[in-house]
């Protein structure tokens, strides 16, 4: 491409962002479609890069493009050009998920008793115990139902949909009529009293 053809179809293309956003914050949804289908290619880019991850990452190009919706009417065109605007945001949202992955990581306490059943047990177990003994499962078990019934109910009902109901934080979300993000603060919190209680409990039986 000739260099003085690129210098002018810059400008007109970031004039072309900017009238897009506007007429976004204005309630244009075909606007809003014209600038997803422009720019999604590179928020999903940078959330692939990230998270490497195929269906997270297609929850961040969408949570990215439902947060440039409702904030493009306070988008600040001296701030940022409307790519940086929407890469910032998607970099924001990969993150965030990057470090809530980590933080499942380090609380998973999903594991499959001899009986099939699902349960907590992880967060009961005694590293140093055998895993494999029977009493030993049976002990976990009366652990965590413990710990369980301490808890406040709504934390307690949302950990048993998810431990032995099986069910996934959105479908938790649905099932309770409650926002995603409340149910994943409640498990982030039960799951921390219930690491506490069972120190306790076993501190108490030992």
């Amino acid at each position: 491409m000739n260099p003085a053809a690129a210098t002018r179809t810059y400008p007109e293309e970031k004039a072309n962002d900017l009238a897009l956003i506007k007429r976004v914050a204005g309630g244009d949804e075909s606007a809003f479609s014209a600038l997803f289908d422009r720019w999604q290619p590179v928020v999903r880019a940078v959330a692939d890069r990230i998270l490497a991850d195929a269906d997270e990452a297609d929850d961040v190009v969408e949570e990215t493009f439902w947060q440039a919706w409702r904030g493009a009417a306070n988008y600040d065109a001296s701030r940022a050009s409307v790519q940086t605007w929407l890469l910032t945001i998607a970099r924001t949202r990969s993150l965030d998920r990057l470090r809530a992955r980590r933080r499942r990581r380090e609380e998973s306490a999903d594991v499959t008793d001899e009986d099939g059943s699902s349960s907590i047990s992880t967060l009961a177990a005694d590293p140093n115990a055998d895993s494999s003994s029977g009493a030993e499962h049976e002990e976990q078990s009366r652990l965590v139902r413990a710990a369980l019934s301490a808890l406040p109910a709504e934390q307690r009902t949302t950990l048993e949909l998810a431990y032995f109901a099986g069910l996934s934080q959105s479908e938790i979300a649905e099932k309770m009529n409650e926002p995603l993000g409340t149910v994943k603060t409640r498990t982030r919190m039960a799951l921390q009293k219930l690491r506490g209680s069972l120190a306790d409990l076993r501190d108490d039986a030992s």
